[in-house]
């Protein structure tokens, strides 16, 4: 059991909707990260998702960014350098309960979990994608 109080509400929309995301992803698992909803690719036990950047900014996706990717993701104004996971090439990106592009929001996801995928993960992402 964790020490830290849980920091969302099970039943939550963002939250159901990011596992939903997050879970269809070959061996995922969500596990519990200083109180906030976070996945992990399987056995590799990195995480490749985190919802909850701060407590202040509790709305948003933390990701790996594809390393190509990441100066033009630090352009946008929605992107942002999470405490504690940016000095490791993690960014952030404040959630739009209603307005979000959730088309988008699954590349994020998808992407930051091919940074952290054991390979034959990938060749069966590879193969369902």
């Amino acid at each position: 059991m964790s020490d830290h109080p849980l920091l969302f509400e099970e039943g939550d929309p963002l939250v159901d909707r990011i596992r939903a995301l997050a879970l269809r992803l070959p061996e995922a698992v969500e596990t519990v990260n200083h109180g906030r909803p976070s996945w992990k690719a399987g056995e590799s036990g990195r995480a490749f998702a985190v919802l909850g950047a701060a407590m202040s900014r509790p709305d948003t996706l933390v990701f790996r960014p594809d390393p190509a990717e990441a100066p033009a993701w630090r352009q946008d104004p929605r992107v942002f350098v999470p405490k504690y996971w940016g000095p490791s090439g993690w960014l952030a990106i404040d959630l739009d309960r209603d307005a979000s592009d959730w088309s988008e929001t699954s590349e994020l996801i998808e992407t930051s979990y091919r940074q952290v995928a054991l390979c034959r993960q990938l060749a069966v992402l590879d193969a369902v994608m």
